[in-house]
């Protein structure tokens, strides 16, 4: 009963925030779609009906994020692209649950191919995750090297900014997922998921400050 409780006020605070940081109207289905999806998620895997209880992480094998493989796809091509070869033998040894060889495939695949954005972007991935989700200098090189290669494409500041996320580093992150909406054409089938993913980090940064205002002073 709690868990439904919480997703209510989720909704209700993301519904004030829409209207307080002027989001274009437009936008509202997309917010609306991402709190559906999360709502989804959550009675299918979080059942919550049920008490909390804590999660071993050993005990999870497989460590692949279905959403962000979809994603990667999308943006960077699927079938014929070295992304999508590479991609799919590092996913592999994610679902074994072995970090460290899925890393190696993306650095052996930036050797084989070291002019490709796509497996530069997918090795500062790689790395910011083997790391514990902070950004190395390696994985640093790599996602500077993927901007470089092409800086017109929205995959590199997307993941970049994703790993800055991940790394709660979201004030950081705001300008990256800016600039990858914005070099997303109209029309791109994954548009939509960047605009809400920016529109939550524009909630949970507008809240931060709003927490921060009303912080005592010391």
């Amino acid at each position: 009963m709690m868990g439904w409780l919480m997703l209510a006020l989720v909704a209700l605070v993301a519904a004030l925030a829409l209207v307080l940081l002027r989001y274009p109207r437009k936008l509202w289905t997309v917010a609306a779609t991402a709190m559906m999806l999360g709502a989804a998620g959550y009675a299918w895997q979080g059942s919550p009906a049920l008490p909390g209880h804590p999660v071993a992480a050993d005990a999870q094998k497989n460590l692949v994020n279905q959403e962000m493989v979809d994603l990667r796809d999308a943006m960077f091509g699927k079938y014929g692209t070295y992304a999508w070869s590479y991609g799919n033998l590092a996913d592999g040894m994610l679902r074994q649950g072995d970090r460290e060889r899925a890393t190696k495939v993306w650095q052996g695949a930036v050797r084989q191919v070291p002019g490709d954005v796509a497996l530069w972007t997918g090795f500062g991935s790689a790395l910011a995750e083997y790391d514990g989700n902070q950004i190395s200098p390696a994985a640093q090189f790599a996602f500077d090297k993927a901007l470089a290669i092409s800086p017109t494409h929205p995959g590199p500041p997307f993941f970049y900014g994703l790993a800055l996320v991940r790394a709660g580093r979201y004030a950081e992150a705001k300008p990256w997922w800016d600039k990858a909406l914005a070099l997303t054409p109209e029309k791109a089938s994954y548009r939509d998921q960047l605009a809400a993913r920016l529109l939550v980090l524009d909630m949970l940064l507008a809240d931060a400050a709003r927490q921060q205002g009303q912080a005592p002073r010391p």
